[in-house]
């Protein structure tokens, strides 16, 4: 995928791929993330990431830009929510810093939610602290929830269509 701004100029080659397990994309993705700076993150991810463990439709996705990670989203049956009867969630959304503004966040958010409804779902849920951001990718404000940590965060929904 090539974005171009407003005059047409070219300025970034975007590649969205799945991350399957025991691959050199799964390894250069825990190499990503144990650099990236989203600390809150990072040690679960890791696990999450070097254990494998995603089952049945669960899995990451990978936004390359000539040949490097720059940002990830993985699609889940649970979050860090007690909400068994919620899914799927689109969680675990980053994009490295330096190439925030690109539309990277929308690509990864679309394509998860391609693979979401090919997958036979008809919606997905992200929770999040933010206002403002979710709802420009078409999601809406359910309810609050509460998380592990008894945090409270915001859960927004999207139907797939």
């Amino acid at each position: 995928m090539i974005f171009q701004d407003d005059i047409g100029k070219e300025y970034l080659n975007l590649e969205i791929k799945k991350v399957e397990k025991d691959t050199e994309l799964a390894d250069n993705l825990i190499h990503f993330v144990e650099n990236f700076s989203w600390e809150d993150v990072k040690e679960h991810m890791l696990e999450m990431l070097r254990s494998w463990a995603f089952t049945d439709w669960e899995t990451p996705f990978a936004a390359i830009v000539d040949g490097q990670i720059v940002g990830m989203i993985s699609i889940m049956k649970t979050d860090y929510y007690p909400l068994p009867e919620i899914f799927p969630w689109v969680s675990s959304l980053f994009v490295m810093e330096e190439y925030r503004g690109n539309r990277i966040s929308e690509s990864l958010i679309g394509f998860a939610n391609e693979y979401a409804k090919e997958c036979g779902f008809v919606r997905t849920y992200i929770p999040t602290d933010h206002i403002g951001l979710y709802e420009k990718f078409g999601y809406h404000y359910l309810r609050d929830i509460t998380n592990y940590g008894n945090g409270t965060d915001r859960l927004y929904v999207k139907e797939l269509r």
